[in-house]
């Protein structure tokens, strides 16, 4: 075989070409990197464009469901096992750990790391306990290792629960700037450790919380009447995610879906059963 070769003028147009080549290879691995980095157990995206779009679950009790037609799952992260979270992340399924971190229950495993001092009065649930949300340097380690859980089963996204214990009779002078700066300071808490922070409940600080947080959880805002307080999360285009418990998906669904949010119905034990809107994306009427 003869290898003619390359003409004098050659050499600086070939020059060139290799810069060009070497460019776009790095330019290909490093948009190849950051495809890698984007994946589901990564710290959760929500496209501002598919706020309203998002099919999602919530379940905390009974045996898990992973076949349920849902974009975005809302799970215990204890109860949820490593091999399920790695199930739902292969299918490309986004997954919300949600968190207690105003209170704690008796039960958790974590629950003998609470000292006396920021123990406080019982909390919405039985076996619960409102905790001192101003003794953050006693709370943030705790928490801390409550989130890298999450993290470390694969979850790329947490939802603050018992986040709103200034509004209850904690057994503590709570008040609301106290409890505004404690949520901040936990939502920042989980992006540092990757994670998307979500509110649960907390209707009254939505407004102030909306800047701070990525989408927030609603219970019930069709029959409280209170779902435009939620809109200063719709209006800037993130994820509201709600469910109702009660009254018919026809008629509540008209009004969420007006205001973008991703609705459905659950039983309050948050079992596996689900009955989405029927005009959501994929809701079929099926109970999944």
């Amino acid at each position: 075989m003869r290898i003619r070769l390359p003409s004098p003028g050659f050499g600086r147009a070939s020059g060139r070409l290799l810069r060009s080549l070497v460019a776009l290879a790095l330019l290909t691995t490093a948009y190849g990197c950051r495809a890698e980095l984007a994946r589901p157990d990564a710290p959760t995206p929500w496209p501002a464009g598919e706020a309203r779009h998002w099919r999602w679950q919530w379940q905390l009790t009974g045996p898990l469901d992973s076949t349920i037609e849902a974009d975005v799952f809302l799970l215990d992260p204890v109860r949820t096992t490593s091999t399920e979270a790695a199930a739902l992340r292969a299918r490309d399924r986004r997954l919300v750990c949600q968190v207690g971190v105003g209170a704690y229950a008796r039960t958790d495993p974590d629950a003998d790391r609470y000292p006396a001092a920021v123990r406080g009065a019982a909390g919405r649930r039985p076996g619960t306990r409102w905790v001192d949300v101003r003794r953050w340097e006693v709370l943030a380690p705790i928490l801390a290792d409550r989130l890298r859980l999450c993290r470390g089963k694969g979850f790329g996204a947490v939802a603050l629960a018992d986040a709103d214990g200034y509004a209850h009779l904690s057994g503590f002078p709570l008040e609301f700037d106290d409890q505004l700066r404690f949520n901040r300071r936990v939502a920042a808490l989980a992006r540092s450790l990757d994670l998307s922070p979500g509110l649960l409940g907390n209707v009254p600080q939505v407004a102030a919380l909306a800047p701070d947080f990525d989408f927030a959880v609603n219970e019930e805002c069709v029959r409280l009447r209170e779902c435009a307080k939620l809109l200063p999360f719709a209006d800037a285009r993130k994820p509201v995610f709600h469910v109702e418990y009660a009254g018919d998906p026809d008629e509540f669904c008209v009004t969420t879906l007006g205001y973008g949010f991703a609705s459905i119905q659950k039983r309050r034990e948050l079992d596996a059963w689900r009955d989405a809107c029927p005009d959501a994306p994929g809701s079929g009427g099926t109970g999944r």
